[in-house]
């Protein structure tokens, strides 16, 4: 992720960015995504695009229905530019962000990979990640469920978090 990307998500995004859906979570979601990918063979790059594409467009913290296309969407302005990715990749990215609230399990690897890094950051708002609703093998294990249930549900701010605020703080 570059200080580009991110400045240009956060400079029209309507949340606190400190909130539930906002940069705590996807830095989360980024070091669970990655996890994955490592152990799955996922497109590691397309997953960290995930975790910060597909909340990035939410207009409140409760149900909000398209935020995930809106993302997406958000992402495809960027394309050519700030992100770099060739058709095929950036379908997964724009497919990911849409459904990645429908509770689907059946995917592209790379996709899986996104949604199961997200699912298992639900401890944040109190929700046990179901395992029946993760798609990957690798993120039902005891170790990784573990890990990033208890960071979830601590409010863990990652090192990832903290950089990309100082980041912010630059403008």
């Amino acid at each position: 992720m570059t200080r580009d990307l991110l400045q240009a998500i956060l400079s029209d995004y309507a949340l606190d960015p400190r909130d539930i859906h906002g940069v705590y979570h996807w830095a989360r979601v980024f070091e669970n995504g990655t996890r994955i990918a490592e152990a799955t063979g996922a497109d590691t790059e397309l997953v960290q695009l995930f975790s910060i594409f597909h909340d990035c467009r939410r207009v409140n913290e409760g149900t909000d229905p398209g935020h995930g296309r809106r993302g997406a969407n958000f992402a495809a302005t960027l394309r050519g530019g700030l992100v770099q990715l060739e058709p095929s990749r950036f379908e997964l990215l724009h497919y990911a962000c849409t459904h990645h609230t429908e509770g689907l399990t059946e995917a592209d690897p790379t996709v899986q990979a996104c949604w199961d890094a997200d699912r298992l950051d639900l401890g944040r708002v109190g929700i046990e990640p179901d395992p029946d609703l993760l798609c990957t093998e690798v993120a039902k294990q005891s170790e990784l469920f573990g890990w990033a249930d208890d960071r979830a549900r601590e409010d863990f701010v990652s090192p990832h978090a903290e950089e990309w605020f100082g980041w912010v703080g630059e403008q």
